[in-house]
């Protein structure tokens, strides 16, 4: 019981070979460095990509078939999607290609190849420099970096900072703005256990969604276009049914949004204790609101569910964060950690001259932030992100801002560009439910705000309306801004007439109070002490770079190209518990509950778990595996990043964390932290069994070994 755990880390690619490749072939790989990334030969790198911009995707068929999860893919499957055709609820598999649906937006990234420009990024820069004429100068630096840099006309430049700023790495890249729906599971599978085992183990998730990528003539990035053809990319992933048994190498290649594992005690707590409480309590009062408004009409839940699970997400995510940085003791490990930062500097003369005022500048830095990060997280939370149409007023002001700096001809240009945005708001939008949320966000954003920075406006405001639901009804019956047919009549005015109609609306003149305030009391002192923090925190993360010598530094993931590996594996939870590394579809018939939104499973699967009809997709012991977890380190972006063994086949698909393991963006312990994979055998198994979709697999290539007991 149990498994060899390797040390965190989301390695680059291109380095992989100098850093990893020798740990990697001791865990049982059977690859080289090469094979998984090279600039110039077919290697994994060209399977994957990333995938609408946050997500991560593969290619699994030599004509563009893309593989990700059901959640990635899941806001264009709700835009897809009408009451008569609810792709959400009865899933969607094309007949053939003539049939795949076109997802608007939805765009697919690879990377061609990367590359260190460290030294020409820093060209000027000297350790006395401002902050502000140090990113002067390194932007001045990059920009010329990308003149010089040779690239082909259909391909990008991305370049990103590394370290805190310390080192600096380019991205040659090329986007698709082709990609087109293929196939997805109904939402009962690709969403079973919703938010009830969300960030969860045991999980029984069948967390996959297929697209297909298109492409010109010429196998080039296009616009849509019905001659586009099914890109052909330079790499594919073999798909494995030998599944993994608990101690299997693995490693998962995608796209990581970000992790900050190199910050102080200070600053993680300030986190667990101070930040993610806050946004807990904002985000579940919101959630509650609409969670009853979504289970009595079918309509709100069809538009809202992404709403609502995007907000869910993070919501848990930050629950198990504040649980896992307590319980595994995170704040004393980094402690210890500093500690010995300090003794390692006070050993060395010149160390200790140059990096012994980095520890405790921090901690000021961090306490002097603390009340403004936190009136920031409560304004953002409750009067921009979680509340449409205070949200939509925020957008509005930018909007109007251009009238007033560059006049109507240009104000009028915008006008059609504005009706076109605000149909997507507007399809996505209900005003009895947001006035509901104004109403319970309003009321919670006064409880724990500086009555100077808007709370006392909020609190007066309401208290003139008889209370918090007076004053949303106030708003929300005298506002055009909640209301698609006056805001379009109104957008088909003169810009004078727009421009004063919007300056005056109630809707926007709240949210203008509550800006003001945020702009003249907290704006300036995050602008003034964050760039202060950073500047430390870039001098903190050298300095622990070369004290530590002895320690490997893997980059923080930045929604660059990494490469984690780990070993399948369960783990211990607490004391006397022990959670097995695979879950199988027995696990999801005992979970199902005939008409629950979050435990419901179709009839169809039902019936084939009955009668065991898994065709090639079981296990040796005759079970369906649905999922399985390892110690592979991965954070938001690695959803829908592929799961490989050790030889670089995909074995499963990669869509959440454990709940004792979200704290691993700040403090990653390989004895806790594990990820979840959706195994590829019940992907399959779905497409074939369920969907009636096995032409799709005739066009993958399925590698058959001997099953594992």
């Amino acid at each position: 019981m149990g498994c060899q755990v390797v040390a965190q880390g989301m390695w680059l690619p291109m380095h992989l070979e100098k850093q990893n490749e020798k740990e990697m072939k001791s865990l049982g790989l059977k690859l080289d460095a090469d094979d998984i990334y090279s600039p110039v030969e077919p290697s994994l790198k060209d399977a994957i990509c990333q995938f609408a911009g946050g997500c991560t995707g593969e290619m699994i068929s030599a004509e563009g078939l893309l593989l990700t999860n059901h959640h990635c893919g899941f806001d264009a499957i709700q835009n897809l999607s009408t009451l008569e055709h609810n792709y959400v609820d009865d899933g969607f598999w094309a007949k053939d290609r003539s049939a795949e649906l076109p997802a608007k937006g939805v765009i697919a990234t690879f990377v061609i190849r990367m590359e260190d420009v460290t030294a020409l990024a820093l060209n000027g820069v000297t350790e006395s420099m401002a902050e502000n004429d140090r990113q002067s100068v390194i932007d001045k630096n990059l920009a010329q970096i990308k003149v010089n840099t040779k690239k082909n006309a259909w391909e990008d430049i991305l370049i990103r900072p590394f370290y805190n700023g310390n080192q600096y790495y380019l991205f040659v890249t090329q986007t698709f703005k082709d990609v087109r729906l293929v196939g997805t599971p109904p939402s009962s599978i690709g969403k079973f256990g919703a938010d009830t085992d969300n960030w969860v183990w045991p999980r029984h998730t069948g967390d996959f969604s297929m697209f297909r990528v298109y492409a010109n003539k010429d196998n080039r990035p296009a616009e849509y276009s019905p001659a586009n053809q099914p890109y052909q990319p330079r790499k594919f992933l073999e798909i494995s049914l030998n599944g993994v048994s608990e101690g299997d190498f693995t490693m998962v290649y995608g796209f990581p949004g970000r992790t900050d594992e190199y910050l102080t005690e200070a600053a993680v707590r300030q986190t667990g204790e101070i930040l993610d409480p806050a946004k807990v309590s904002i985000r579940e009062r919101a959630l509650k609101i609409m969670d009853g408004f979504m289970r009595k009409d079918p309509e709100v839940k069809i538009t809202y569910i992404a709403k609502y699970a995007s907000i869910a997400n993070s919501w848990k995510k930050w629950q198990g964060e504040m649980l896992g940085l307590r319980t595994y003791k995170a704040y004393d490990k980094k402690q210890e950690y500093e500690a010995e930062f300090t003794k390692r500097i006070e050993n060395n003369p010149d160390w200790n001259l140059r990096y012994k005022n980095i520890l405790p500048r921090l901690r000021q830095l961090h306490a002097e932030i603390q009340p403004y990060a936190l009136a920031r997280d409560y304004y953002l939370e409750a009067m921009v992100r979680n509340n449409d149409l205070m949200g939509l007023a925020s957008q509005l002001n930018s909007w109007l801002d251009t009238y007033e700096k560059n006049g109507a001809n240009f104000f009028a240009n915008k006008q059609k560009d504005a009706t076109a945005g605000l149909s997507g708001f507007y399809k996505e939008y209900r005003p009895a439910v947001d006035q509901a949320v104004f109403a319970g966000l309003s009321e919670i954003f006064v409880q724990d705000v500086n009555k100077d920075w808007g709370g006392k406006f909020v609190q007066e405001t309401a208290a003139k309306h008889g209370g918090y639901e007076g004053l949303a009804k106030y708003i929300f019956d005298n506002s055009i801004l909640p209301y698609e047919a006056k805001m379009n009549a109104l957008l088909a005015e003169k810009p004078d007439k727009i421009y004063e109609t919007l300056k005056a609306d109630p809707a926007f003149t709240f949210w203008k109070t509550l800006n003001d305030a945020y702009v003249a009391n907290i704006q300036p002192k995050l602008q003034s002490l964050q760039p202060q923090i950073n500047l430390v925190q870039r001098e903190y993360m050298a300095a622990q770079i070369k004290v530590f010598k002895d320690r490997r530094f893997f980059p923080d993931a930045n929604s660059t190209l990494r490469l984690t590996y780990g070993k399948a594996g369960g783990y211990a939870p607490r004391d006397a518990v022990w959670y097995q590394y695979q879950t199988d579809l027995d696990g999801v018939m005992e979970k199902y509950i005939p008409g629950d939104y979050e435990f419901d499973v179709p009839q169809k699967l039902i019936e084939l778990w009955k009668n065991k009809d898994y065709g090639r997709y079981a296990n040796a012991k005759g079970e369906m595996p649905v999922a399985f977890i390892g110690a592979n380190h991965t954070t938001g972006g690695n959803s829908g990043s592929p799961a490989l063994n050790a030889n670089g086949q995909l074995v499963g698909l990669n869509f959440d964390r454990v709940w004792e393991g979200t704290m691993s963006d700040l403090n990653y312990d390989a004895t806790i932290c594990r990820n979840i994979m959706v195994d590829v055998r019940y992907i399959l198994f779905i497409i074939d069994k369920l969907g009636g979709a096995n032409y799709l697999l005739n066009e993958m290539k399925i590698v058959e070994g001997k099953k594992r007991k």
